[in-house]
């Protein structure tokens, strides 16, 4: 039975950095759209991007409290 590694903090968690993955990839993509919607739709993308990591942050501040941890994770 293999083990779990020991988590220290959100950093440590996988989807904590496929997050940032996504978010790299998402500004790379929002790059090409036309320049008319750089204020609108592109900065709005970006936001919901980086807010990803956000709300894992947050939701490992408050682990304790496991049904707040998981509600904050679906």
């Amino acid at each position: 039975m293999s083990s779990l590694p020991h988590v220290n903090s959100f950093r440590d968690l996988v989807v904590y950095h496929k997050s940032r993955m996504l978010r790299q990839e998402i500004f790379v993509l929002t790059n090409s759209f036309p320049k008319e919607e750089m204020f609108s739709l592109t900065d709005q993308i970006r936001r919901s991007s980086r807010s990803i990591g956000a709300q894992i942050a947050e939701a490992w501040a408050k682990r304790r409290y496991e049904k707040h941890f998981l509600s904050k994770l679906t």
